[in-house]
């Protein structure tokens, strides 16, 4: 089925027995335990694979061995509807101890058909607003996991712009319609402060973006800021084009889009907490019950900045930011 991958295939994807050791033929059975995975992205995204290899790598660290003691089922939902709803009762036909879901669809399908089942999520922005948590330190239900960030920080996003490109007055905010609410919130508190016009701009799909930031960029002293979304991802070689194009300084949630050939990014390292969600995984599988375990947010942010898309875009990076900076791509 081409919307997920097999187990060879996976297990490939991971560098294979090296990730994920056999069991020797003289060692004891273990119980088998099960894992589902739902994950947002689509199958062959080097993002989404680099992130379910920390996830795995966790796991291993934690001595979770698959075919040994554990067994993972995996399923891309490519950021469509229908596919987060029929893989969710997927997985869950398969009776897993556990499922790893990242991102809000991911959990919003998965919390529609068990109240029951432990979810662990990642990349999860607002889950009590979601409700999927009653509280972040006790989360009361089957639910529980860790958030990108507090909402504060995307009103650094606007502090950053105008640091790297004083002369924007206007910036067009990416975001989903869905889950970008709390984001965009923020954002819209500090920009009257900063002097900026912000232009809330939709992600449902390419046409859309592309209509919406040709339109935007007609104006002068423009810039784009990037929210975390499934949809944001998705499209993100378009609107990385587009930025590009419309000589569009913009800033991003995460460094994976200024490796990409973004201009600069804050936030935190999504693959980091796709490790650290396999530690919540392995005291679940042990026992411990997800309305206990606290929703985390993230333990460090880190800024990126591209100079090769900054000389592109005749910006000048100030010395106080590059020093700032935790790696800037040359």
């Amino acid at each position: 089925m081409a919307s997920h991958i097999g187990r060879r295939k996976f297990l490939a994807t991971l560098g294979g027995a090296a990730a994920w050791p056999l069991a020797a033929g003289a060692q004891q059975p273990e119980r088998m335990r099960r894992i589902g995975v739902l994950m947002n992205l689509a199958v062959g995204d080097p993002e989404g694979e680099a992130r379910i290899a920390g996830f795995a790598q966790g796991l291993q660290q934690l001595g979770w061995s698959d075919g040994r003691n554990v067994r993972i089922d995996l399923r891309w939902a490519a950021g469509d509807a229908g596919h987060f709803q029929r893989y969710a009762q997927e997985l869950l036909a398969l009776a897993p101890d556990v499922i790893f879901a990242a991102s809000t669809p991911s959990v919003q399908a998965l919390q529609q058909a068990t109240r029951t089942v432990p979810i662990v999520f990642a990349i999860v922005a607002d889950p009590v607003g979601a409700g999927f948590v009653d509280n972040l330190a006790r989360p009361g239900g089957n639910v529980t996991g860790f958030t990108p960030g507090e909402y504060g920080m995307s009103g650094k996003w606007l502090d950053l712009i105008k640091e790297i490109a004083p002369r924007v007055t206007r910036v067009a905010a990416l975001r989903d319609l869905t889950i970008g609410l709390g984001q965009l919130g923020a954002i819209q508190s500090v920009a009257p402060s900063l002097g900026i016009e912000l232009r809330p701009v939709n992600v449902r799909d390419a046409g859309e973006i592309e209509r919406s930031i040709a339109a935007f960029a007609q104006g002068s002293n423009g810039a784009l800021i990037v929210t975390a979304s499934t949809s944001a991802i998705i499209h993100r070689e378009l609107i990385t084009t587009l930025a590009a194009r419309n000589k569009l300084p913009a800033i991003y949630y995460t460094r994976f889009w200024v490796a990409g050939g973004g201009l600069m990014s804050y936030g935190p390292d999504f693959r980091d907490q796709f490790g650290r969600a396999a530690a919540y995984v392995d005291r679940i599988l042990k026992g411990e019950k997800p309305a206990d375990l606290p929703v985390q947010a993230p333990t460090k942010y880190e800024l990126v900045i591209n100079l090769k898309t900054a000389k592109a875009l005749s910006l000048t990076v100030p010395e106080t930011l590059l020093a700032r900076a935790d790696e800037v791509i040359e």
